[in-house]
């Protein structure tokens, strides 16, 4: 169940975090990518550790 969980939690981060970035927020991208980290740590995955936005080119 906490691989569901998680995956809800990850989608859900993403989907904020490029809101935020869409938007300008800095803040709300930030909580997107605390929020997507929660669930690939509950995945098993490692967080991304990156500045938010930086994977853009």
């Amino acid at each position: 169940m906490g691989d569901f969980k998680g995956s809800i939690k990850e989608t859900a981060g993403a989907a904020e975090e490029e809101l935020g970035e869409a938007v300008g927020n800095d803040k709300m991208a930030i909580e997107g990518r605390k929020l997507r980290n929660e669930g690939r740590i509950e995945k098993g995955k490692l967080p991304k550790v990156n500045p938010v936005g930086s994977e853009k080119p």
